[in-house]
């Protein structure tokens, strides 16, 4: 059955926190840091952004739920194929984790792409946390190359191909709300770098969450377990 909502749009030139106040016809409520108009559905106790639902990739934020979340280099390139830039994703992981407070249940860096299964931050939501993340990391890994003519270009580490940016834009996010689900998507991430035969097994792979659920050793960042 669809849900009934009311399209809440931010008061213009204001800056943003979570307690921004928004308008329609008198009616307020209460915005999310990033700027973007949001639905909060009647009853329901969630929101989700309109830019999501114009595209087809749905947020459904606010119920508890941890969320599963992928997204990819560029052109699914390898720009991640270098230790020195796994490790420099890890490291970024982790300080924006400690940033915006969110459990970091479960994650794998692969060389193309990433999964992480993370809960809903304290501080404004998985869409502010992940885009912030991929900012930064794709700061510390650009490097700036002229060319003979002085020309400024961006060029990646450990790549000589000069590209527009680092990442695909946007993410996608899948709602795990059970026990079940969760042990799917974290299987799924420690078995990834085996299937792929970048190794012979998960625990070969230290850039994954493998090793803290395996009991082998703490890994390379802090993981925060739920129950």
């Amino acid at each position: 059955m669809a849900h009934a909502f009311s399209i809440f749009l931010l008061d213009g030139g204001s800056r943003l926190d979570d307690t921004t106040p928004v308008r329609k016809r008198g009616v307020t409520g209460f915005a999310f840091p990033g700027g973007r108009p949001f639905a909060i559905y009647k009853g329901s106790g969630f929101w989700r952004s309109l830019d999501s639902m114009a595209n087809k990739l749905i947020r459904i934020y606010g119920r508890g739920h941890l969320h599963f979340i992928t997204f990819t280099c560029y052109r699914r390139l390898p720009l991640l194929r270098s230790v020195r830039a796994r490790n420099v994703f890890v490291r970024i992981l982790g300080e924006v984790r400690d940033r915006y407070e969110f459990s970091l249940v479960g994650y794998v860096v692969m060389p193309e792409h990433i999964h992480l299964l993370i809960s809903e931050p304290v501080r404004g939501t998985p869409s502010t946390a992940i885009q912030v993340l991929k900012q930064r990391v794709s700061r510390q890994l650009r490097r700036k190359k002229r060319t003979i003519t002085g020309q400024l270009n961006l060029g990646f580490a450990s790549s000589d191909d000069f590209l527009p940016r680092f990442w695909q834009r946007r993410f996608y996010d899948f709602n795990v709300w059970s026990l079940k689900k969760r042990v799917e998507k974290l299987h799924y991430m420690h078995m990834n770098p085996m299937k792929r035969k970048l190794v012979d097994h998960p625990k070969d792979w230290p850039w994954s969450s493998f090793p803290f659920y395996s009991n082998l050793k703490r890994g390379l960042i802090r993981v925060d377990p739920v129950s």
